[in-house]
């Protein structure tokens, strides 16, 4: 049996290199990660954490004799893939695990691009929905939930438009419908690069993956002038169901002390649609050193009102280091 297994693995790799070498080119790219955490404030008041992180991302692309340049992704990355409790529906993917995103793109010069996304696929508004601070409600235990835009879907088609004006980018998205009651969804997106340093963007659609639909829009606008960088975004998520509202506010600013060094600074501000509802706020500080292939990050963030009530139990501090190898 083991002999057995050893020819059929031969002749597969012999197969895809012999399919590499007509028709393109494969290429595999990866991240490993260490990181040590400490949360602080009422009952996640839990000492130290270590963690590590895991990623392999491969990647193939070729040109057809029709033009037609053809491209491939696929991403390896044990326990990412677990099923998660999104607003009013459930995405479970875990099933799949330890397998994530994966698309292909065809495309043509003067026609655009179109993805198919098989997993893991953000619609053009959900592409655009990130916190400018990058996301420090994650941090946090018992954190308010994910402002949504339905930004991740599976089986769903994207179509990056050829360029009509100069420094315009605009891609649309189609969601088909799914089991479960869920409708089909559409979205669409605007970037503006069209001035030196500046950078505007705009997106609204859709997020009818349950019986109750919803519309999302956002924008956001980020200028780079010399070492530093401003960028602001907001969010709007307005839900069948008004207590499954999501707004999420913003803004962060960083500076380029050196080719390897830079600091910055964010805030973040939530609200859900329950009437009594306070702001999630969060705001934070980090430092981050890059040499060749490895980046060592601190960050130190403070939640307020993680619940959206006042309650002193769900304020919470953060703290955490770590390092990131690019290989």
């Amino acid at each position: 049996m083991n002999n057995f297994k050893k020819i059929g693995v031969t002749a597969l790799a012999g197969s895809l290199m012999a399919v590499t070498a007509n028709a393109g080119e494969m290429s595999v790219a990866g991240t490993a990660k260490i990181a040590l955490e400490h949360i602080n404030g009422g009952a996640a008041s839990n000492g130290k954490s270590w963690s590590m992180g895991n990623q392999l991302t491969f990647t193939g692309s070729g040109e057809l004799d029709n033009g037609m340049n053809i491209s491939m992704s696929f991403i390896l990355d044990q326990g990412d893939d677990t099923a998660t409790s999104i607003g009013a529906g459930t995405l479970t993917n875990g099933s799949n695990a330890p397998f994530d995103s994966h698309s292909v793109s065809v495309g043509m010069d003067g026609l655009g691009t179109l993805t198919f996304h098989g997993e893991g696929g953000d619609s053009a508004v959900g592409a655009m929905d990130g916190s400018a601070a990058g996301g420090m409600w994650d941090n946090f235990q018992a954190a308010a939930d994910e402002p949504e835009s339905g930004h991740s879907s599976n089986d769903m088609l994207s179509y990056a438009l050829p360029t009509l004006l100069d420094d315009l980018a605009l891609v649309a998205s189609y969601t088909p419908a799914g089991d479960g009651g869920a409708n089909s969804s559409t979205s669409y997106s605007a970037t503006y690069t069209g001035v030196e340093g500046l950078t505007v963007a705009y997106g609204a659609g859709e997020d009818n993956k349950s019986m109750v639909e919803a519309d999302a829009t956002a924008w956001k606008v980020s200028y780079a002038y010399g070492p530093v960088t401003v960028t602001a975004t907001d969010l709007e998520y307005d839900h069948g169901t008004a207590t499954s509202d999501r707004n999420m506010d913003s803004m962060a600013v960083s500076y380029t002390l050196t080719d390897e060094i830079s600091i910055g600074y964010g805030e973040e501000e939530i609200t859900d649609g329950s009437a009594s509802s306070e702001k999630a706020e969060f705001s934070g500080f980090d430092v981050s050193y890059t040499a060749g292939g490895m980046t060592l990050k601190a960050y130190a963030q403070e939640a307020e009102n993680i619940d959206y009530s006042t309650t002193a139990t769900k304020d919470q501090e953060v703290w955490a280091v770590n390092a990131t190898f690019a290989f």
